[in-house]
């Protein structure tokens, strides 16, 4: 097959520990409101401060699932 390139360069690095960096991870905004409030997954459901958050960011931040549920929300997807 005349035409075709192959790339013959080799990433030698890929190999090496000190090449690999950590995975960063940074806390979603529901789990900084819920650090903020002093609340652990146990008081999620008991939380009036939660509820009224959850409430009001339901439509456009990420709250979880099950506890939208267990408030009784719906999320709105229109625009």
């Amino acid at each position: 097959m005349r035409g075709l390139r192959y790339d013959t360069r080799i990433y030698r690095n890929f190999t090496k520990p000190e090449a690999i960096q950590p995975l960063i991870f940074f806390p979603s905004s529901f789990e900084q409101v819920v650090s903020a409030l002093n609340n652990s997954p146990e008081e999620y459901e008991s939380s009036l401060e939660l509820k009224e958050r959850v409430r009001r960011n339901k439509d456009h931040k990420y709250v979880p699932t099950g506890l939208r549920q267990a408030f009784g929300f719906q999320v709105n997807t229109e625009p």
